[in-house]
């Protein structure tokens, strides 16, 4: 059997290896946290502040000053009259309205093949016409009922019975 602490790996300890410079990032490590440590530091003793009891406020200087004085003066005006109301303005339209009556026959002199009996259900003259509501109401006849002269059902527009009602 051989000796183990003999041949060419007799030595226990190694060489010593070259020194080599840390990595960056182990630098940081311990830097950074000396740095903030430092600058904490340093902001504590700034804060802490040098009162001295013997320090003297500086004096005022004297300076000019500006002085604003407003004055009103009141006056009594004399109530004013009542204002008269404006003149009242009547506007005047005349219109001209043309009818169209149709004499009927006699009430025995005639035949009944005229169809200007009752059974047409327009109720008296039947040849009253209005050609909107506009002629109607300057004619002074608004609003139409069914069964009255000038009804149209054109002229109601809701079909319920009266015409030009608005």
């Amino acid at each position: 059997m051989s000796n183990p602490y003999t041949g060419p790996h007799a030595n226990p300890y190694p060489a010593p290896q070259p020194v080599r410079p840390a990595p960056r990032w182990a630098r940081k490590r311990y830097v950074l946290p000396a740095l903030g440590l430092a600058w904490f530091i340093g902001v504590g003793i700034g804060a802490s502040g040098d009162t001295t009891a013997d320090a003297k406020p500086a004096a005022a200087k004297p300076q000019p000053t500006v002085t604003v004085t407003a004055t009103a003066t009141a006056t009594a005006t004399p109530l004013a009259k009542k204002p008269e109301p404006a003149p009242t303005v009547t506007a005047t339209k005349t219109v001209r309205a043309t009818t169209t009556v149709t004499a009927q026959p006699a009430a025995g002199g005639g035949s009944d093949d005229s169809g200007s009996g009752g059974s047409g259900g327009s109720g008296g003259s039947a040849d009253v016409y209005y050609a909107n509501c506009d002629a109607v109401r300057a004619a002074g006849a608004a609003p139409i009922h069914r069964g009255e002269p000038g009804y149209a059902s054109h002229l109601d527009r809701d079909d319920d019975g009266v015409a030009c009602d608005t």
